[in-house]
Formats: structure tokens, sequence, C-alpha cells
């Protein structure tokens, strides 16, 4: 794939393409969380927090990353609601809408193929993302980030607050909120 792929295709994804982009989600976190995170810690991160917001999906917000021929590279989207983080599964959400004018959007449940990982796929959602974000008036935007992602945010210019711990079931998981201003 890595010799195919030039630029990604980005477009909203569909509540028809919220099971394919739940596997999606459960390759990634296994594949790519690795070292960062136990197997018990991802598959408990699987089970109660990552997964599709479909509150983003049916506002047109959460993007699909899909090569020429329509192969699923990677998925993440911005929100104006509430919640920080978390899929469908996640009992923290709260979809009320935030208030551009002081509130940071929310950059919302990246994952990219193990496949096409470190091929720009994240990058070019995250600057989609922001982009759309601030045509909506946003001028910050924030994040709950995964241990892998920490270093991808940072290089963009997202600076980390103080790592949390959430529970998720039994284990509770490291993760690291982080916030940018846009330009």
């Amino acid at each position: 794939m890595r010799s195919v792929l030039t630029v990604p295709i980005l477009r909203p994804a569909t509540r028809g393409e919220i099971a394919a982009l739940e596997g999606l989600i459960r390759t990634s976190a296994r594949e790519l969380g690795r070292g960062f995170y136990s197997d018990a810690e991802t598959e408990a991160a699987i089970t109660h927090v990552f997964g599709v917001d479909s509150d983003l999906v049916d506002d047109g917000t959460y993007l699909i990353a899909e090569d020429g021929a329509g192969r699923l590279l990677g998925c993440g989207g911005w929100s104006r609601r509430r919640t920080l983080f978390g899929g469908d599964n996640f009992a923290g959400r709260a979809s009320g809408l935030l208030d551009p004018a002081e509130d940071a959007a929310r950059i919302r449940a990246f994952f990219v193929a193990p496949q096409a990982a470190r091929m720009g796929i994240a990058s070019r959602l995250l600057a989609e993302c922001e982009t759309r974000a601030a045509a909506a008036g946003f001028t910050r935007m924030a994040l709950m980030a995964t241990l892998p992602g920490v270093p991808f945010y940072a290089a963009r210019g997202y600076v980390a607050g103080g790592e949390i711990l959430q529970p998720c079931g039994e284990i509770a998981l490291r993760f690291v909120p982080m916030e940018k201003a846009l330009q």
C-alpha cells in the first residue's frame, strides 16, 4: 500500500461505515499501541472508551481517509460538542454544544490503519479538522491523547497537560489532555 498512496482522499463518514471504522479502531489500537499500553489496557480501552461517536458522524465532522481504491486508511474528527473523548460505548459522553467564543473545539478519535502508519494520514486529517473548526469560529482546539498520540500532537503544536488516569472497567488507563491555539 505504501507505494500506491500519494494523497489520501478525505470525506465525512456515514452511519453505514461505523462497523468498518470500529474494526479499524480495534486493529489500530492493538497494533500501534504496543509498547505504550499493555494488552489488558488496550482491551479495556477498546471496551470502554475507544470507538466511533455517532454524534460526530451525524454532524458530518468525523472524517475518513481512504486511498483511490476506497481502502480505509484512517479516521478522525473534530467536534463542537462538549465530549472530549470516547465513542458511543463511553459512559462519560456529554452532547451539549460548545461556544466557539469561549470553548475549544475537540479533536476526536484519530486512528490510522497500521499498514498506513507514518504516511501522513493523521497529519492530513488533523489539518483538515483544524481548518474546519476554524471556519466554524473556533480559535482553540482540545483533545485527550493516547500515549502513542502525544508525540504526534506535540509535533503539531499541541501542549500537554498533566497525565490523567481514566477508569476503564477495573483498569485505569493513562491519557494526556492537550490544547492548541489556532492561528
